[in-house]
């Protein structure tokens, strides 16, 4: 990897979905990248990225580890990360007890101490220089009892709240922390977490590149929060204003398996 005056992105959960498009939108914008994933298809992102120009690593890690977010971070090879997008995260449909805890600690070491291992480091650098723009993929899931997709929900709550804190902490700094707010997103999440004959899995989602778009702009802004599509702010809205009980039977109706069935 070599220094430049182009400054450094680095994101994660980069192979497809949202985090492909907001390494696009980095690349897009004069950003250099280092994209990372835990699958090979990274490579072939890396490939296609690198037609917007400027210079893309990809590292295949593994981000549910502390070897592997190590590996990511002296993949750097010293240069500073002027962006963090931390996108990686994994889903897990059906009910808490059906699941097996392998899958569990999975989901919770990749989307909550993964994620908080790399932002501590990353943070840490860009505290020492100064400055900085940190964007956090959570989710308006976050909001709701994930009932059937409870261990999903409730990282990604985690990340929501962790997000609007670590920006309170940094308040008088030039380091900014922006978290990115999606609902339901046309990616290949659903799949993965066995969520295919679910009601949400079979409903009409957003499209990735607006996603990304939305929440690029709003870290570029060092705006502190975004939630995309109408659809889901007014959800997000209903969302703080009704009993947990009643939105977790609500969520059941949308990710019980076999919903999705006519």
């Amino acid at each position: 990897m070599q220094s430049d005056t182009r400054p450094l992105a680095l994101v994660t959960g980069a192979s497809t979905g949202i985090g492909f498009e907001l390494a696009k939108c980095c690349a897009q914008n004069g950003f250099d990248l280092l994209i990372v994933a835990d699958e090979p298809q990274i490579e072939a992102a890396a490939q296609e990225l690198r037609q917007h120009g400027g210079t893309v690593d990809a590292v295949q890690a593994d981000l549910s580890t502390i070897e592997g977010v190590d590996k990511v971070y002296d993949a750097r090879l010293g240069r500073p990360v002027d962006a963090l997008l931390a996108n990686a995260g994994r889903g897990l449909g059906n009910a808490f007890l059906d699941q097996d805890f392998h899958d569990i600690r999975h989901v919770i070491d990749t989307n909550v101490t993964g994620t908080v291992y790399l932002l501590h480091k990353v943070g840490r650098d860009m505290r020492t220089r100064g400055r900085g723009r940190i964007l956090i993929t959570g989710s308006i899931a976050g909001f709701m009892p994930g009932t059937f997709q409870a261990i999903y929900n409730a990282s990604k709550a985690f990340l929501d709240s962790f997000s609007f804190a670590l920006r309170a902490e940094l308040s008088e700094t030039e380091i900014t922390v922006t978290c990115l707010m999606p609902g339901a997103t046309e990616t290949d999440f659903f799949e993965r977490a066995d969520m295919l004959d679910t009601k949400i899995g079979q409903s009409k989602k957003d499209d990735p590149a607006m996603v990304a778009k939305t929440g690029f702009d709003a870290m570029m802004k060092g705006e502190g929060d975004v939630v995309t599509g109408w659809h889901n702010k007014l959800q997000s809205a209903i969302a703080t204003v009704t009993p947990s009980g009643m939105l977790a039977r609500m969520h059941a109706k949308m990710a019980a398996p076999g919903t999705g069935q006519s």
